[in-house]
C-alpha cells in the first residue's frame, strides 16, 4: 500500500492537476506536490499520516462489512441539528431530511497552507474565530469543510472553535478520491479520520470532493457505494457529491437509491460569471433526482463583491485570473447589481450576487475568512429579488466572458 503513494505518474498528473487548480478552482497546489499524498491531517497535528493513507485501504474489507450489517432504520433516527444556533431561516437538503440554513459559510481558506489565501499573512486563526463567532451569531448553520482544505487544518479548527464556543452548526465535509484510494472502505475510513479531526460523531453532509481520475477513475461507483455506507453506518445524516457532470449526477443517485439513501446534493462552481449548470445540464438533472444544488465561489471568488478595481487587484495567485482586463470588463453588471442593491435598501453587490444564487434555488457557500465576511454574506438572507430583476441579471450577465471552471467537471 505504501508503493501506491510514490507511483511517478500517479505524482505527476496530480501535481499537473493540482497546478492549474491552484490558480483558479477548488484545491490548491500544495508546496509540494507529493505531499498531499501521504500527509493529510490526523486528530493530533492537523496533519494526515502515512498510517492513515495505509488503513484507508487496510479498512475496506471491514468498513463495507460494518456497513452490510449496519440498521439504516437506526441511523436515520439520528438526525443532525444545530447546538445553540438559531437558524433565522431553513431549508431542507434535497430529500435528506437534513434542514440548514439557506446560506451556507465556505472554511476553504481556514488554516490555508498553500499561500493561495494569505494564511498566516493577511489573516490569522483568531480570523477565522471571529467568522466562525458570527456565524453563530447571524444565525447560519451550514459550514462547508474538506478533508484536503488546510491539509485538514480547515478541520481541525472548526473542531476547536466548536469546542471553545460550545457551539455546533450542521457541518459538510468532503472526501478525497487521491490517488491511492480504489474502495468503498476508504470512503468510510475518510470519514471517519474527518469526524475525528472534527471531534464530533456525525456529520450532516458527506461528500465526494470530485470525481476519482488516472489511477481510480474506475473506482467512482465503489466511492459513492462508500458514500451510502457512511449514512448507513450512522456516520453521517445526508451524502453529496461535488462538481459531478449531469451524467454522474443521474448514475450516483441510481447507486445511491438502490442502498435506501438518498443524493442530497452535487456542489458546483456557480454564480452570474458561471453559469455553465444551467447549460451543460448539471442543474437540471439535480433538480430531476430532487437533489440540491450547492454553489461555490457565489462570488467569483470575490469578483462580484465590486472590490476590486483596475489598480486595486488581488495579490498571490488570484491576481492571475482578476487582472485589469477582467475587472474592466464585469463593471456593466456590477453597476447593475449596484442599482438593484440600492433598490433593496442599501444592500451590497455580494449581498445581490448571493442573493441571485437563491433566487434560482441554489445553496450558496459564500467563502469567509473573517466575520466582516461572515455579516456581509448573512445580509443576502430575509429577502429576495423580483423575478425582473433576477431576469435583468441573467440578461447582463450572458454578454460577459464566463469565468474558468474546473477540468474535472468534464470528467
Amino acid at each position: 500500500m505504501l508503493q501506491m503513494c510514490s507511483l511517478p505518474r500517479g505524482q505527476e498528473t496530480f501535481g499537473r492537476h493540482a497546478a492549474l487548480l491552484h490558480y483558479q478552482h477548488r484545491i490548491p497546489r500544495p508546496h509540494h506536490a507529493h505531499r498531499i499524498h501521504c500527509e493529510l491531517p490526523d486528530s493530533r497535528s492537523g496533519e494526515v499520516s502515512r498510517r492513515d493513507v495505509v488503513m484507508a485501504g487496510a479498512m475496506g474489507a471491514a468498513g463495507s462489512q460494518l456497513a452490510a450489517s449496519a440498521s439504516p432504520a437506526a441511523a436515520a433516527q439520528d438526525t443532525v441539528s444545530p447546538v445553540n444556533i438559531k437558524a433565522k431561516e431553513t431549508m431542507q437538503l434535497g430529500k435528506s431530511g437534513l434542514t440548514v440554513s439557506p446560506v451556507g459559510i465556505g472554511a476553504w481558506s481556514w488554516g490555508d497552507r498553500t499561500g493561495y489565501w494569505g494564511y498566516g499573512g493577511d489573516y490569522q486563526r483568531e480570523d477565522n474565530l471571529t467568522a466562525y463567532q458570527a456565524i453563530v451569531d447571524e444565525g447560519i448553520t451550514f459550514i462547508d469543510t474538506a478533508e484536503v482544505y488546510g491539509f485538514g487544518l480547515s478541520e481541525q479548527f472548526l473542531g476547536e472553535f466548536m469546542r471553545e464556543t460550545s457551539t455546533r452548526p450542521i457541518i459538510a465535509t468532503k472526501y478525497a478520491p487521491l490517488p491511492w484510494r480504489f474502495t468503498s472502505g476508504a470512503v468510510v475510513s475518510a470519514c471517519r479520520a474527518s469526524l475525528q479531526r472534527l471531534g464530533i460523531q456525525k456529520a450532516g453532509l458527506y461528500m465526494q470532493h470530485w470525481p476519482g481520475f488516472v489511477t481510480n477513475g474506475w473506482c467512482n461507483d465503489a466511492f459513492v457505494e462508500g458514500l451510502g455506507d457512511c449514512a448507513l453506518q450512522g456516520l453521517t445524516q445526508a451524502v453529496g457529491v461535488s462538481n459531478f457532470t449531469a451524467e454522474r449526477v443521474r448514475h450516483a443517485s441510481s447507486i445511491l437509491e438502490a442502498k435506501g439513501v438518498p443524493l442530497a446534493s452535487n456542489q458546483v462552481q456557480y454564480s452570474l460569471l458561471y453559469r455553465e449548470p444551467e447549460r451543460n445540464g448539471v442543474k437540471k438533472a439535480i433538480e430531476d433526482v430532487g437533489a440540491t444544488l450547492v454553489a461555490y465561489s457565489p462570488l467569483n471568488q470575490g469578483l462580484l463583491t465590486g472590490k476590486y478595481t483596475e489598480t486595486n487587484l488581488p495579490k498571490g495567485p488570484r491576481g492571475a485570473v482578476i487582472n485589469a482586463d477582467r475587472v474592466r470588463e464585469v463593471q456593466p453588471l456590477l453597476s447593475l447589481m449596484r442599482d438593484i442593491a440600492s433598490a433593496h435598501g442599501g444592500k451590497t453587490p455580494g449581498q445581490v450576487a448571493i442573493n441571485w444564487t437563491l433566487c434560482k434555488g441554489a445553496l450558496p457557500i459564500p467563502g469567509a475568512k473573517n466575520a466582516r465576511q461572515v455579516k456581509e454574506a448573512a445580509g443576502a438572507l430575509g429577502w429576495r429579488m423580483s423575478p425582473d430583476q433576477v431576469a435583468a441579471l441573467d440578461s447582463a450577465s450572458a454578454k460577459i466572458s464566463t469565468s474558468l471552471g474546473a477540468p474535472f467537471e468534464k470528467w
